[in-house]
């Protein structure tokens, strides 16, 4: 199953619902129901059905009967979670209980479900975790793209970049590391140019989101 980063053009394409339930019946209702409100929908009777799919570079969601033939929901939950596959997922439950509902929600559900449910509701929480998977993805693609130009830079660049997060002047930078302080004017030129920082505060934001700084050195 791919779960590549988002390309600017699929972020803006339509999400997609995905249904695993064993039940066909369910399975068609719920397939009515998100058609009538004009979501994508894709259906699957188990888990590992679900796993043979290459799932779309879109945002998305994942509605899951808790009670599988198999695999069980929450434990298909932790085996996404293994294979960092960061789908939100929404439980739908006949047989629900409190402790149930808790470990699915610490595990990261968006929500959980006991049968029957309104429509509403479920169409509120499909929502939700659609726009929870937005966020995610441009984040990843944020810091992806982010850990590119980290990437461009040589070791004395990330080493000048390190020194200069921690909030070391051009001087105290030269000394630390033996040079000149034309040298690492240049170098810190570099870093900022590399990484398109607009400024000072702005290299040291990446570099927090980096772990970039002594330690990282």
């Amino acid at each position: 199953m791919s779960h590549d980063p988002p390309s600017s053009k699929a972020t803006n394409a339509a999400p997609i619902v995905f249904v695993v339930d064993d039940d066909a019946a369910v399975r068609d209702a719920l397939s009515s129901l998100f058609r009538s409100v004009g979501l994508r929908v894709e259906l699957f009777g188990s888990a590992p059905e679900f796993l043979q799919r290459e799932l779309p570079d879109v945002a998305a969601c994942l509605v899951l009967d808790i009670r599988l033939p198999g695999v069980s929901g929450l434990e298909f939950q932790a085996q996404l979670a293994k294979a960092k596959i960061q789908i939100p997922i929404i439980f739908m439950t006949g047989h629900g209980d409190i402790q149930m509902s808790v470990r699915a929600m610490k595990a990261g559900a968006v929500d959980f479900l006991t049968k029957p449910f309104r429509d509403q509701d479920l169409l509120d929480a499909i929502a939700k975790a659609i726009q929870k998977h937005r966020v995610t993805r441009r984040r990843r693609a944020e810091m992806e793209e982010l850990n590119g130009r980290y990437q461009s830079l040589t070791p004395r660049e990330r080493e000048v970049m390190a020194l200069v997060v921690a909030g070391m002047l051009n001087k105290q930078i030269a000394a630390e590391l033996g040079t000149s302080e034309i040298t690492v004017k240049v170098h810190r030129g570099q870093v900022m140019r590399k990484m398109r920082a607009a400024s000072l505060a702005d290299l040291v934001r990446m570099g927090e989101r980096l772990g970039v700084g002594p330690a990282a050195r």
